[in-house]
Parts: C-alpha cells; structure tokens; sequence
C-alpha cells in the first residue's frame, strides 16, 4: 500500500479545507476506498476521515427526506420513514451487501463506489483507461458478461455497481455538495457520467469536492415501489441487471411512474423513455413490454452480454405487473 497521511475532519468546512488538494480522497466506511488503496488502484497522499460529520436522518418541511451523507446503510434501510414511504430504497440497500458491510457502509461513499469490472481490479496484466486513462479498454473483446448494454463508449464498457443510487435515481433524489467553491445541489441522475472519451471521471464532482447530504422529495405514491435485482447467486453479487420503480394508478390508467435500471450502464439508468410511453395509458403485460422495448432501443451488448436485453425485458414487465396488482 502507498504511504499517506491520515486526519479526521471535525466538520464540513474542515473536511473542504482538508480535501482541497487533489491528490487526497474522503473516508466513509472505507468499505471500497481500502480495497482500492490495498490494490494500489487509488493512490491518495492523504485520507481525510469524515465519518464525524452529518449522519442525522430528518423529515424536510415539504413532507421529503434529508440524508447526512455519513448516515450508515443499515440505519437508512431500517429506518421506519424510508421502510413506510420509500421501499424502493430499503430494499435496494438490503439488496446490496451482507449486514456486516452495511453496518460500515455510508451513504456518501456508496455514491461514490466504483465499478467492479474485472480488467479495472486487474493492475498486473490488463489494459482499463478507467484505472490508466489512454491505455485502452480489454473488457470491451475481452469477458463482458457483466458489461454494460447501453451508454458505452469505445473507451469503457463498465456498469455503475450501486444499487442504492438505482433507487435514488428513481426517486428523483437531490444532491448536496461543499467544496472550496461553495456549496451547490445538483440532481441525482446528473451527478454520475457516461464514459465517453474520459471513464476515469466516474462522476461531476470537482477535485476536493464532498458529498453532505442527499434529499428525497416527497413522493406519496413511492409507497407503491419496489427493487429487484437479478444475480448470479442468491448471496450477495453485483446485478447483472436491477429495477427500481414506483407506480400510481389512477382510474384504470397510469397516473405516474419512475423507472431506473442497474447493471446496464456507467451509471444509473433512468428509463425516462419507458415511463413516457406508461403515463396515461391503460396498464398490460403489452404496455409493459412495449415500454421495455423503447427503453432498451439503443441498447449495444458485447459478445457476452446480449442476454441482458430480454432480462431487463422480463425484470422491468415483472415488476410493474407487481406494483399495478398492488395499486389496484
């Protein structure tokens, strides 16, 4: 492991102040932070501790929800407001990892994760321009079953591995951030990028920039809402693909719907074109389907992925056919 300095910040101005040199990166749980520092693919000369900042869980005046970025997992998925309001997001998390990396695990630093591509692990023998920009991509003619299917680039074929942030996309979630440029909010679905010519970039966030808290607005037909996710294995595994959806029935027809996708891209996927063609319409299998297919329209697999079209088709159908029984 690299050497570097340690220091734990005692609030969010401190923790800017500590972080402002580019070369330093912020601790959470450090439940992929260490991972990557062990395999010498992050390499930062100083860490800067901020799990002493706001873990507070609070109702917003307008009926919503604040999130201190250093609230753990477990505590924002056993928490009876989300479990009530927002299940989408509990079970997203509880999709996500074993009770004793929850317990470790921030909020903000699961935003912040990285993807698990096998090349980008793979320091010794293979090529990832996200881990060394310019030297090339071997996931994309290499084994790319896990590899994403829509919003790819030549330069990088990896999936966003969160499935929290699935929810918080569907949830039309805000974020909170601090930096020696001031604070600012930016929408959810904006804060992770596509990869285009620079996947090393996996989000919006400037050098020294920290994540303080994520908003949820308040949304009464989230109550209605589900995550499933489809794996390799029944014990805990990255998605091959992931649904996360909320859906208002109103007089026989579909009064409102949000849609986000895991597993198929670089970052979380809202499916904005299949919630275009639901609204309005009289809920089907067939509307279902055809809400799928538009979705998936621009899909691109690899030679070892196509099968994630038809499973994100038979996840997504599966799922609103849940929620419209449970509306109706």
């Amino acid at each position: 492991m690299t050497p570097f300095t340690y220091a734990r910040a005692e609030d969010v101005a401190d923790a800017v102040r500590l972080g402002a040199d580019p070369v330093t990166a912020y601790l959470g749980g450090g439940t992929n932070l260490v991972d990557l520092m062990r395999e010498t693919i992050a390499r930062p000369d100083r860490v800067v501790d901020v799990t002493g900042l706001s873990a507070e869980i609070a109702e917003t005046e307008d009926g919503g929800l604040s999130i201190g970025a250093a609230v753990r997992n477990t505590a924002l998925a056993e928490h009876p407001v989300v479990r009530a309001r927002y299940p989408v997001l509990a079970r997203a998390i509880l999709a996500g990892a074993s009770p004793q990396i929850r317990n470790m695990a921030t909020v903000g630093g699961n935003l912040l994760q990285r993807t698990r591509c096998t090349y980008f692990y793979d320091t010794d023998g293979s090529n990832c321009n996200k881990r060394q920009p310019g030297s090339g991509c071997d996931a994309a003619g290499g084994f790319n079953r896990i590899h994403a299917i829509l919003g790819a680039s030549p330069a990088c074929v990896a999936t966003h591995p969160s499935d929290m942030c699935v929810a918080f996309t569907a949830l039309d979630a805000t974020v909170h951030i601090d930096g020696v440029a001031g604070a600012r909010t930016l929408p959810f679905v904006d804060l992770h990028r596509l990869p285009g010519d620079s996947p090393d970039r996996d989000t919006v966030l400037a050098p020294g920039e920290l994540i303080t808290a994520i908003t949820v607005p308040p949304m009464p037909f989230a109550t209605n809402s589900t995550y499933r996710k489809v794996r390799d294995r029944a014990s805990y595994a990255f998605a091959l693909v992931s649904v996360a959806a909320a859906l208002r029935i109103d007089d026989g027809r579909v009064g409102d719907v949000r849609i986000a996708l895991g597993g198929v891209a670089h970052k979380p996927w809202r499916a904005l074109k299949a919630e275009a063609i639901l609204r309005g319409a009289v809920p089907s299998e067939a509307l279902f389907r055809e809400a799928a297919l538009a979705e998936l329209a621009d899909a691109h697999p690899l030679r070892d992925n196509g099968f994630k079209i038809e499973l994100v088709k038979r996840t997504l159908v599966a799922v609103l056919g849940d929620l419209a029984g449970a509306s109706a």
